[in-house]
């Protein structure tokens, strides 16, 4: 039927493929990158009309309620991922409805994110997505579309790290260096949830911005040493777990604060060569794991997110606050990616229904 409508639609007005604001959400579109920009000044991303494909034997297809707009979208868009692929629809975080597919699926509101959408494969930031059936996630109640779809690279990343370290436990401390970013915020939720006591580190003075079940302690790295502080808010014991998610200016306090048989995290990196202790290294029995969500498929992803459904369900976890000012229509994601770039506090999400008005 969308491929009949389109022939019809293209005989009466004998347009191009590129979307007018015209159209109607009869029609699937799609946010094309062709090449990668050379800087996020030149960034182009047009809204192109597209045929969906059915989706193959153990897949699905989505109709696209909101996606996320995540740094490594933009990053990728601007060619600072040598193995992204063009052309391609960008975005990696979902939520919307089966509409074919897998018979037990169909109808189904879902959610989900993956490394490979965006970067390797066409993604999210579209009308309609096939991806695998084991990739959706099912939706609970308690999210809306645009929660749901805010929740993926941040939340998944969070998750990832602490599942390959070992999970906090009450009792533990958790320091998060960078904690009112996305993936901190995540992390100090995920660590609450735990039980575990969460230490959070902030640039220049500011209060805690996310959601914790339990009260999470700011120390401002513009006014303190932030080792010593930790030390002493543990007693000399340390941190069981550091969540490092901004990199190499955070990497000495982190390292430092660590408690015997502490877990270093590391998911990003300025400046990424840093100066190693061997000997605090052994002596302290430290264990330093990266996390690469890129290198995770939709399925593993989606596994990811499975563990955390208990957290949303009962309200434990909470997702990011969506308001009307972070949501963009597709043909406004040039601005959606110009905000993630700016360090936009809001979690940014597209809706590809909006019409012009909705922002």
């Amino acid at each position: 039927m969308l491929q009949l409508l389109d022939k019809v639609w293209r005989k009466l007005t004998g347009a191009n493929d590129i979307v007018s604001e015209s159209v109607t959400d009869t029609f699937s579109r799609r946010l094309r990158l062709h090449g990668k920009a050379a800087d996020e000044n030149s960034l182009v991303l047009p809204v192109e009309r597209w045929e969906v494909p059915s989706p193959s034997s153990g897949e699905v297809l989505v109709e696209i309620a909101a996606a996320g707009v995540n740094p490594s979208d933009v990053k990728a868009a601007i060619g600072m991922m040598p193995h992204a692929v063009f052309p391609r629809t960008p975005g990696r975080d979902f939520s919307g409805i089966v509409v074919a597919g897998e018979a037990d699926l169909i109808g189904q509101e879902v959610f989900g994110s993956s490394g490979d959408l965006g970067i390797r494969r066409d993604g999210t930031h579209a009308t309609h997505l096939i991806v695998e059936a084991a990739g959706v996630v099912r939706r609970p109640l308690t999210l809306s579309a645009e929660e749901a779809a805010g929740i993926g690279v941040p939340f998944v990343t969070a998750m990832e790290g602490y599942r390959r370290v070992g999970q906090p436990e009450p009792g533990d401390t958790v320091l998060v260096l960078g904690v009112n970013g996305k993936v901190g915020q995540a992390a100090a939720q995920i660590a609450g949830w735990f039980g575990a006591r969460v230490i959070g580190v902030v640039r220049k003075p500011e209060p805690y911005r996310g959601h914790s079940q339990t009260s999470v302690e700011v120390i401002d790295a513009s006014s303190v040493d932030v080792a010593a502080r930790v030390m002493e808010l543990t007693d000399g014991k340390g941190a069981n777990v550091v969540f490092n998610t901004v990199g190499e200016p955070y990497y000495e306090s982190g390292t430092k604060s660590l408690a015997i048989l502490g877990r270093q995290i590391f998911i990003a990196s300025i400046r990424a060569p840093v100066t190693l202790d061997i000997f605090a290294l052994y002596r302290g029995r430290h264990t330093f794991t990266g996390i690469d969500t890129l290198a995770l498929s939709t399925i593993e992803t989606a596994e990811i997110i499975r563990t955390l459904l208990p957290g949303f369900e009962s309200g434990a976890l909470k997702p990011f606050p969506i308001t009307t000012a972070s949501v963009y229509q597709l043909s406004d994601a040039a601005a959606a990616y110009a905000a993630v770039l700016g360090s936009a506090r809001e979690r940014i999400v597209l809706n590809p229904k909006a019409r012009p008005g909705v922002n």
